[in-house]
């Protein structure tokens, strides 16, 4: 059985896309970055403590196989999390207006044999936006719980005026490296 360790519909939703059978698990895992700590790196351990997490609880089953995410929004070396309240929601939004940033996508997958992991980094630039265009986003709460503050598959998509990368890997699963893992390749 495939386990997928997030409570995420996004993540759910592109999982169904693969045809995958699978349950969710609800892991508690701390997101926090250790000083010194690389963007790149961070992502991968939170993912892998998810998968970890996952696993733990389901480990006493045979053929369990668990996935574990996560997808960050990466400017400079400046990690950007889900937004606290809407005030930091604008502040992140602002802070990517006409810039390009990177979302680093990670996925492991535990089972008894191991552990294995596939990474998706992608570019987006997005355009310029007025004041009142962040605040109209940032107003419809699609922004609350969701890295760098939106949602590229909502009304965010509107913003992006270039991607090179997956798509998927931006919404917070990419799937084509999802499918190769799952496949073992």
């Amino acid at each position: 059985m495939l386990y997928l360790a997030s409570q995420s519909p996004r993540r759910r939703e592109l999982l169904d896309q693969l045809g995958e059978p699978h349950r969710t698990l609800d892991v508690d895992v701390a997101e926090a970055r250790e000083p010194g700590e690389a963007p790149d790196a961070y992502v991968a351990r939170v993912a892998l403590d998810k998968a970890r997490a996952g696993f733990a609880l389901v480990a006493g089953e045979d053929s369990a196989r668990v996935l574990g995410a996560d997808t960050e929004v990466v400017l400079g070396d400046e990690v950007f999390g889900k937004p606290r309240d809407a005030d930091d929601a604008k502040a992140m939004l602002s802070r990517l207006a006409g810039r390009e940033h990177r979302v680093v996508s990670v996925v492991w997958l535990v089972d008894a044999s191991g552990e294995r992991r596939a990474t998706s980094v992608s570019t987006v630039r997005f355009d310029t936006l007025s004041e009142s265009d962040i605040v109209a986003y940032v107003a419809t709460g699609e922004c609350m719980g969701k890295a760098g503050g939106y949602a590229i598959q909502g009304r965010a998509g509107a913003f992006v005026a270039h991607l090179s990368g997956s798509y998927s890997g931006v919404m917070g699963l990419p799937l084509f490296e999802t499918s190769q893992l799952l496949r073992g390749q």
